[in-house]
């Protein structure tokens, strides 16, 4: 059990299982949020849905996940820096990773970490936060009066527009990547893999940045 964790191929399992559970939640949270643009009440039944206890008891492992994940990112990109240069993950094909995002995921995963604190200190802590302190589903900010009040300062929108498109970059490489260790790797899959991962990147974060820039443009009356 203790080579899973410490041996070169179980730390980039863990890397892959732990990314691809993230990649899951994203996809959660961007039809989540994807729900504002439908409408408010479509959005805030949406956030009940998210208040379940089925989903808040997820949120401790979501953060384990996550920590972990980064501990491994960091870990290995240190490791394959010294051993390979900078490449994160080892493939067959010196192609097949031969790009800025590949190059420079440990770069990209900081500006995610980074701008996901600055994130937390909006929605997290004035919704998800509150409910662990014990106040009541009621009496917690609008979640979608609290999008508009957010995004509608043009800075923190801007911020965020960086955000999604590190994260996409993140993801096209880190989906497909992920896949790879977990043995599809031969040629055809990881050229079905790379589109696969740039289509479900795509989506996620034209998404998340629909959603930030109607929510700004709502947030200061352009558009009802």
């Amino acid at each position: 059990m203790a080579n899973i964790f410490t041996s070169s191929i179980g730390k980039k399992l863990i890397m892959s299982v732990t990314g691809l559970f993230l990649i899951i939640f994203l996809l959660l949270h961007a039809t989540i949020n994807g729900l504002s643009l439908i409408s408010a009440d479509a959005f805030r039944a949406g956030c009940d849905f998210m208040a379940l206890p089925i989903i808040t008891v997820m949120v401790p492992i979501l953060a384990a996940g996550f920590i972990i994940h980064i501990i491994y990112a960091i870990y290995l990109s240190w490791t394959n820096y010294k051993a390979r240069g900078n490449n994160r993950y080892a493939v067959a094909n010196k192609s097949q990773a031969d790009n800025w995002a590949a190059k420079n995921m440990l770069v990209l995963g900081i500006v995610v970490l980074g701008i996901l604190a600055f994130h937390l200190t909006h929605f997290w802590a004035d919704m998800q936060l509150q409910q662990f302190q014990g106040v009541a589903h009621e009496d917690l900010a609008d979640p979608y009066q609290l999008l508009l009040d957010t995004f509608k300062c043009g800075w923190v929108t801007a911020i965020y527009v960086v955000w999604f498109v590190a994260l996409w970059m993140h993801l096209t490489h880190g989906f497909w990547s992920a896949f790879h260790t977990l043995g599809w790797n031969n040629n055809i899959w990881i050229s079905r893999l790379k589109v696969i991962s740039y289509i479900v990147a795509t989506i996620i974060c034209l998404v998340f940045v629909a959603v930030a820039v109607v929510s700004c443009l709502k947030g200061n009356g352009i558009i009802m």
